[in-house]
């Protein structure tokens, strides 16, 4: 049985790099247009060269987010588009649209091709389609069950990859193509520019009271109707290793260096313990809730939602820890980290330190200096370079976080 691929989301370049180190095997990145993330730092041309050549360097891949649902205005800068990236590299487009589709395939024929979720695919017919007329991948529609899933894999060619996702965000939509943004902010999701209504709080207001707000109530619990949890299938990786997914795709490309991270890394030791044979590391679990994330769900994959996968009482996210720093370096003779603060954190603090292999470790913070030598008991000012009296040598871009009390 082949390996899954883990597909990690890299919102800029610097997260392409966090992504590979904490185990990633392949990044979708978006460019300044085509992307459906305008949010995301994104990349400009240069930077796509750059995260292209890094990859390989590396051995792993780099996938060019191109899903866009495009107006005829979209299509003048297309084709110089692909080619440009196809040159640079890339080792697949990810599509949506027929049009677009036609014109990647004819500018870079060897370029792979891989159908978004946007193009809604839930069928094995539907995928046999696509990859007759050339597709090398189908990206799974997130509407469809574990069992749905495996029936496409045993109804398409062999050389047909699937991918899904695992993780992420989910939003009130079907597959991602929504259009209550562009209704009512004129904010085109399917463009990239979505504002999110679906994690708005409604009232309603009878036309001849105005003024007068009703609460628009689902039930006891609350009024974010369209409110959805965050897709969370960690448990579940080997039903999916055994419903022949060839890739295991997170989402977050408007997500944090921290995240991203944290994210690859839980779901790196969950596949590697299926192929070793072994459990997977007991922290792996409680890494999942030491980011910034919604209530967990895992969406579609065990049948259709009841109600059970929306979240009614708020919009907000669950941060129980503050990522309070980053190890930039390491002075083996002074035994002494150097860190770029992220959060403001005291002597005194217990903190745990997430490296890009093995579990966190746990440290007290017993004394800090300035940049001058001077000792000091907290360090206030964001991406101030701080350092810390530490026996162990923590690689470079491990992350310090604290729990909140």
């Amino acid at each position: 049985m082949k390996k899954p691929e883990l597909l990690a989301p890299a919102g800029s370049l610097n997260k392409l790099k966090f992504a590979f180190k904490y185990g990633a095997d392949a990044v979708y990145i978006g460019g300044e247009s085509f992307s459906l993330r305008e949010a995301a730092e994104n990349f400009s041309m240069e930077d796509i060269a750059e995260g292209i050549k890094y990859a390989h360097n590396l051995g792993k891949k780099v996938y060019i987010t191109a899903n866009i649902l495009p107006h005829n205005e979209d299509l003048k800068d297309f084709e110089q588009y692909v080619r440009d990236v196809y040159e640079m590299g890339a080792d697949a487009i990810i599509i949506s649209d027929l049009g677009l589709f036609d014109i990647a395939r004819t500018v870079a024929t060897d370029l792979p091709v891989h159908i978004s979720t946007q193009a809604n695919n839930v069928n094995y017919a539907s995928a046999n389609m696509w990859h007759k007329i050339g597709a090398s991948r189908i990206i799974l529609a997130r509407e469809l069950s574990l069992s749905e899933m495996k029936e496409i894999k045993e109804n398409i060619p062999s050389e047909l990859e699937t991918e899904c996702f695992v993780h992420g965000a989910m939003c009130i939509s079907y597959s991602g193509r929504c259009l209550l943004s562009n209704y009512m902010t004129a904010r085109d999701s399917n463009l990239g520019a979505c504002s999110h209504p679906c994690r708005w709080k409604y009232h309603l207001v009878e036309e001849q009271r105005p003024g007068e707000y009703l609460p628009v109530i689902e039930n006891e619990r609350g009024t974010f109707i369209f409110n959805s949890k965050d897709l969370c299938m960690l448990k579940y990786v080997p039903e999916l290793i055994d419903a022949g997914i060839s890739s295991f795709k997170i989402e977050g490309r408007v997500k944090s260096e921290y995240y991203v991270s944290v994210i690859t890394k839980a779901y790196r030791d969950a596949i590697d313990a299926y192929f070793e044979n072994r459990e997977p590391d007991t922290s792996v679990w409680d890494e999942i809730f030491k980011v910034s994330h919604r209530e967990y769900t895992t969406g579609f994959f065990f049948g259709k939602p009841d109600g059970g996968q929306q979240i009614y009482t708020s919009s907000s996210y669950v941060r129980n820890y503050d990522l309070v720093g980053l190890v930039t370096g390491y002075d083996p003779e002074k035994k002494m980290l150097e860190v770029s603060q992220r959060n403001k954190f005291f002597t005194g603090d217990e903190i745990e330190v997430l490296t890009p292999e093995g579990p966190f470790k746990t440290m007290k913070v017993e004394k800090m200096y300035n940049e001058k030598g001077e000792e000091i008991s907290d360090c206030p000012h964001a991406t101030m370079k701080i350092f810390i009296p530490s026996e162990t040598e923590f690689p470079k871009d491990s992350f310090l976080r604290k729990a909140r009390l």
